[in-house]
């Protein structure tokens, strides 16, 4: 990242635990990164079902404005949420989905990792696809460590769930590491991430 507004959109539907995964992606910034950061969040009157959005934006320097503006990343939990959303992606922006929640993608600069299969699979519990789209988002978007997002998720998830937690964040994480970047149209390959 450089000396610059990276801003980050994540979004899906009540009760995929958006509000949380942004919470600890701005405390892993702000807090473990030192960066500095805003978040700011929207979400529809329905517990479970309705819109939900929360957007992060990350920079070196202070921030003069609070609200994004244009997209650096986009997080799509659902189609709904990548259809209302992809319009405020920069042109070079990326699109990160969930492979069986959105099936039709609106730019090639997309990348589609299965966050609920992995949850259900390989932690045996599928409330936990947001943290897989967690670590996911840290390895693609290079703007904050992993580690600082394990540091902000141990302050932020009850200690009963930290470990089954921790796992899915690690497994997202892992998955995304197997994407070549570099393929995407427009896209300089990036530096190896700090693990």
């Amino acid at each position: 990242m450089n000396d610059h507004r990276y801003e980050i959109r994540l979004s899906g539907s009540g009760g995929q635990g958006i509000i949380l995964a942004a919470l600890i992606l701005a405390e892993a910034s702000g807090v473990f990164d030192k960066k500095e950061v805003c978040q700011t969040q929207s979400y529809g009157p329905e517990a479970r079902g309705g819109k939900s959005r929360a957007d992060v934006v990350i920079s070196d320097t202070p921030i003069d404005y609070p609200k994004t503006r244009a997209l650096d990343f986009l997080l799509a939990m659902n189609q709904a949420a990548c259809d209302a959303y992809f319009k405020d992606l920069k042109p070079r922006g990326l699109l990160l989905v969930d492979t069986y929640l959105v099936e039709q993608l609106p730019t090639d600069r997309a990348v589609a990792i299965p966050f609920q299969e992995i949850a259900i699979k390989r932690i045996g519990n599928e409330m936990t696809a947001n943290m897989v789209a967690v670590g996911s988002l840290g390895v693609l978007s290079r703007a904050v460590r992993i580690r600082s997002l394990e540091k902000a998720l141990l302050q932020r998830v009850p200690p009963k769930s930290v470990e089954m937690n921790m796992k899915a964040l690690r497994a997202g994480a892992k998955a995304a590491r197997k994407i070549d970047l570099g393929a995407l149209p427009g896209t300089v390959t990036p530096e190896e991430d700090e693990v």
